[in-house]
């Protein structure tokens, strides 16, 4: 060989050697890397199914927690009220049912005067006042005395059945002569008949005179002697009653015809009911009717006893009336009700008395037992007549609640709110 072979084959001889390097580099390297992605992958997937799985515990931990929360909520929502506390604040528990109700259509009315019961007491004569015996407010029984009036008209009445009394005296002892004359055949007949007829015409002056003294309201039977008090004028109670008007004052003077008292008997009273025409076909005699006074919580029943057959120009409606007994005199005359005339009636499936339902945040609310506590439990409410309320929403029927008295715990719920937000 000579020295040019050698040189080409020593070439050829190095590059083969960095040739084979190369590939035992690039092999070692690229099996790092594709174990090194092959790790990367490994803790990829692993790192996934943690974090999946940390989301699922997570979630059971959320639910847990909602589920907990919940509870609090209405651990916390709940006002709580032993059995001492709810007998103590005056609180009613009761229990929603289905029930009975009326229907009906409201009308306003006004409590007045039974004008059947009522009288007003004149002077009947003209005169002067002496005396005043009642007063406004007071109670009278029939025939006490009102007021004590001082009148020449009573005083010449008195002077006119003295008189009577006098020509009577005097046509007796007449007739009594006559007759005793006509019997001993002294006298004729005639003067016997004439005697008898003045007799009679004395005594039916006499008549007249006391009348006349009675109707004007003067005192005393036999005017025989007038005395010192022959010119006094009682006015008495006609009907026992309330004297709800006075316009009299001891010496003012006084007319036979000025009102001095007005007394009605207030135990009963009327409850005028205005009435639209188009309700008219509805509201008759008879019709029952439950009275609300529009101050309190007073109802009364009662029947319509009068429908007027006349419509307001204006008003476009008419007068009706239902009577009242008043014994405990509740309703009294000016009063503002509300009339509702029963047209039907009803059965519920669930209802609370009218008590229960109160206002909170705007919303209808009844405070449901709840535990040793309430709950303000939203409701929806439908027909109503006046003492129960049918439930269409937020109660069942077997379901405790707070009636009478529920506003002390509603007090109760705004003082801890109050407390909360402080």
């Amino acid at each position: 060989m000579n020295k040019n072979q050698l040189q080409v084959i020593a070439i050829m001889v190095a590059l083969a050697i960095a040739f084979g390097g190369f590939v035992v580099f690039k092999g070692r390297n690229g099996g790092a890397q594709e174990a090194e992605h092959s790790e990367v992958a490994e803790h990829g997937e692993k790192d996934e199914h943690k974090e999946a799985k940390g989301e699922g515990d997570a979630g059971k931990g959320d639910e847990h927690a909602g589920e907990k929360h919940s509870e609090q909520q209405e651990g916390e929502g709940a006002i709580r009220f032993t059995d001492d506390q709810i007998k103590l604040a005056g609180i009613t528990m009761q229990t929603a049912a289905a029930a009975h109700l009326d229907t009906f259509i409201r009308m306003p009315g006004q409590i007045a005067l039974n004008e059947d019961r009522t009288a007003h007491v004149t002077a009947r004569a003209p005169g002067a006042v002496e005396r005043v015996a009642a007063t406004l407010g007071q109670n009278v029984r029939k025939g006490d005395v009102l007021v004590l009036i001082a009148s020449a008209d009573i005083a010449g009445q008195r002077a006119d059945l003295a008189a009577a009394e006098k020509r009577v005296t005097y046509a007796r002892s007449v007739y009594a002569s006559e007759k005793t004359l006509w019997e001993e055949k002294i006298s004729a007949r005639q003067d016997y008949l004439k005697a008898e007829s003045d007799l009679r015409e004395a005594e039916i002056a006499l008549q007249g005179a006391r009348q006349k003294l009675a109707a004007l309201g003067g005192q005393g039977g036999s005017a025989g002697g007038v005395s010192w008090a022959s010119n006094r004028l009682q006015v008495r109670a006609p009907f026992g009653g309330t004297i709800v008007e006075k316009h009299v004052a001891q010496g003012e003077v006084v007319g036979a015809d000025t009102r001095i008292f007005t007394v009605s008997d207030l135990s009963t009273v009327w409850a005028d009911v205005v009435v639209p025409a188009k309700d008219l076909e509805i509201v008759r005699v008879g019709t029952e009717a439950v009275i609300r006074s529009v101050a309190s919580s007073t109802t009364a029943p009662g029947k319509v006893s009068f429908v007027s057959s006349l419509i307001g120009e204006e008003s476009r409606s008419a007068k009706a009336r239902v009577v009242l007994d008043n014994p405990k005199t509740a309703w009294r005359p000016g009063l503002f009700v509300n009339v509702d005339i029963v047209t039907g009636s009803a059965e519920v499936p669930v209802a609370v008395a009218k008590e229960a339902l109160q206002t909170v945040e705007g919303r209808q609310v009844v405070f449901k037992r709840v535990g040793e506590g309430f709950m303000a439990q939203p409701v929806s409410v439908g027909r109503s007549d006046g003492r129960l309320v049918e439930i269409i929403k937020g109660m069942k029927a077997g379901e405790q609640y707070a009636g009478a008295g529920s506003f002390a715990i509603k007090a109760e719920q705004a003082k801890g709110d109050a407390e909360h937000e402080h």
